[in-house]
C-alpha cells in the first residue's frame, strides 16, 4: 500500500506531489530544492543550499524512521556543473561509507530560481 510521508520539518509540497512515498521496504523522497522551512526563504551560495537540501533529505528520511545509511540512490539536479567540487565537498559531510549510487545532471533551470535539487530512494 502507498503511504504518504509528510513532516513539518522541510518544506511543504509545492504541487500535486507528497514529500516522501512509502512503499514498504522502498521510500521513494521527492525533489527537494534549498527552502528553508523554518522561514520559507531559499538559502543563498551553492554551498548553503547544498546543506538546506540535505537537511531538508534528513528531516524527511527521519519522518519515514530512516537515515542517510538507507538511501540507496541519489539524483542531484544542478544549473552549472562549475559548482560539482563545492556540491560534493557539503554532500560528503552528510554520508559515509558506503556511499549510496548517484547520478548528477545539469539542468537549464530548477523551480524557483534554485541551483540545486536532490531526490532520493531509500530501502528498509
Amino acid at each position: 500500500m502507498v503511504k504518504a510521508i509528510q513532516t513539518d520539518a522541510a518544506p511543504q509540497a509545492i504541487g500535486p506531489y507528497s514529500q516522501a512515498i512509502d512503499l514498504g521496504d522502498l521510500v521513494f523522497v521527492s525533489g527537494q530544492i534549498p527552502i528553508n522551512p523554518a522561514t520559507g526563504e531559499i538559502e543563498e551560495g551553492i554551498e548553503n543550499q547544498t546543506a538546506q537540501v540535505m537537511k531538508n533529505i534528513q528531516s524527511i528520511l527521519t519522518e519515514a524512521k530512516l537515515t542517510f545509511a538507507n538511501v540507496a540512490k541519489f539524483t542531484i539536479y544542478i544549473t552549472n556543473m562549475d559548482d560539482f567540487a563545492k556540491i560534493n565537498e557539503v554532500y560528503a559531510k552528510f554520508l559515509t561509507e558506503p556511499y549510496p549510487a548517484r547520478a548528477t545532471v545539469e539542468v537549464s533551470k530548477l523551480p524557483k530560481g534554485v541551483g540545486i535539487e536532490m531526490d532520493v530512494i531509500a530501502k528498509r
